[in-house]
């Protein structure tokens, strides 16, 4: 066969031998790690510290929105406000500060003749209105307040009672209603004023116009207030009494005792001369309806002559609703002939006769004055 047939196997193709890589020295290194990671652990620590600080701040807030606006002391000084204001009507519509025959009966008090004093034009204004402390023991809490009324710097403790909620707000109500009553008694005048506010015992006593007017009027009134009674009639004023109310449900005695005016007392030394001159117009030894008067066993000779030979100088003292004229001393005058009845000589007296007046004096309904002049 031919050597450069085609059927010959084809000669492998030869590849050169690769030399041995020589050998590497391994070595250990630290790689720092990804600055993404400590980014991120960064922005954690951050976002735990913010979360930290609004947590506390949120509940720092609750906790001062709590004492401000839904606490015990704010239910408190919520009402504290409405007297400050003289708002009276929102005052008693606050739950547990409306009253009725059990809550006053429990208290050991008479039901109170009158509601007239809760009002705003007879209320006094609080100021320097301060919560002190509030204690909580059971379902109660006890609420102390310092507060000024009119001056007078005073203290009052609440008991306050949670009724319920409104969402996650608490409510609260009096567990004792703040309302006080003062028992009135005005001697010299049925006509009074209570920090301003007109009063007339016969409107507000249950008897009308045949109340007592020796009988004191108890009224209800918010505690804590000052109450400053006081009388100015044409006939009877005083500088006033001031009380002040500043315990709940108690019963505070008030007296006050009305002083005649100067235009009063005058009018009465004129009338009670009058009186007296016109008994001495009388040609009696014993004048009618007089306090002076002459007794002789003889018989008298014409008609005797009387004159005042000293005017009392009267003064005038409460009684009641009305006044009185105590005891003065005054002296009469009596000229007469008398006729002894043993012998019929007559003989001339000229004589001083001393006496007393006293009198009573009626105030009318529409204001004047009846004085009726007696002696004693």
């Amino acid at each position: 066969m031919d050597r450069g047939a085609t059927d010959a196997a084809p000669e492998a193709t030869r590849v050169p031998p690769v030399p041995d890589a020589p050998a590497t020295r391994r070595s250990r290194t630290v790689s720092p790690p990804p600055k993404r990671d400590r980014r991120l652990g960064r922005d954690l620590t951050v976002i735990a510290l913010i979360t930290t600080v609004v947590l506390g701040a949120l509940v720092a807030a609750g906790v001062i929105v709590y004492r401000e606006l839904y606490s015990p002391s704010a239910f408190v000084r919520h009402y504290l406000h409405l007297l400050h204001e003289n708002r009276a009507a929102e005052a008693l519509a606050l739950p547990g500060v409306a009253i009725d025959t059990a809550d006053l009966e429990a208290a050991g008090l008479d039901i109170p003749d009158s509601d007239a004093l809760l009002r705003a034009a007879a209320m006094s204004s609080l100021t320097d209105i301060e919560i002190i402390s509030e204690q909580t023991a059971g379902e109660l809490t006890d609420v102390t307040a310092r507060f000024d009324a009119g001056g007078v710097t005073g203290t009052v403790t609440f008991e306050v009672e949670h009724t319920g909620w409104i969402g996650i707000a608490p409510t609260w109500s009096f567990a004792t209603s703040p309302l006080a009553v003062i028992d009135l008694a005005v001697d010299g005048s049925m006509a009074f004023s209570v920090n301003g506010f007109d009063i007339d015992k016969r409107q507000v006593s249950p008897d009308g116009v045949d109340a007592d007017p020796t009988a004191p009027i108890s009224m209800l009134v918010f505690s804590p207030g000052l109450y400053s009674v006081s009388v100015d009639t044409a006939i009877a004023a005083t500088p006033g009494v001031a009380v002040l109310s500043d315990a709940p449900l108690t019963e505070v005695p008030v007296t006050v005792s009305a002083q005649p005016t100067e235009e009063f007392v005058a009018v009465v030394q004129e009338r009670v001369e009058e009186f007296l001159a016109s008994c001495a117009t009388q040609e009696v030894l014993q004048p009618t309806a007089c306090p002076f008067g002459y007794t002789v066993d003889d018989r008298i000779v014409g008609l005797p002559s009387w004159s005042i030979a000293s005017q009392p100088t009267v003064s005038v003292e409460p009684d009641g609703a009305g006044w009185k004229i105590p005891a003065t001393a005054a002296v009469a005058h009596i000229d007469v002939q008398i006729q002894s009845l043993f012998d019929g000589s007559i003989r001339d007296v000229s004589e001083d006769v001393p006496f007393a007046v006293t009198g009573t004096i009626t105030v009318l309904p529409d204001g004047t004055a009846s004085i009726v002049v007696g002696g004693g």
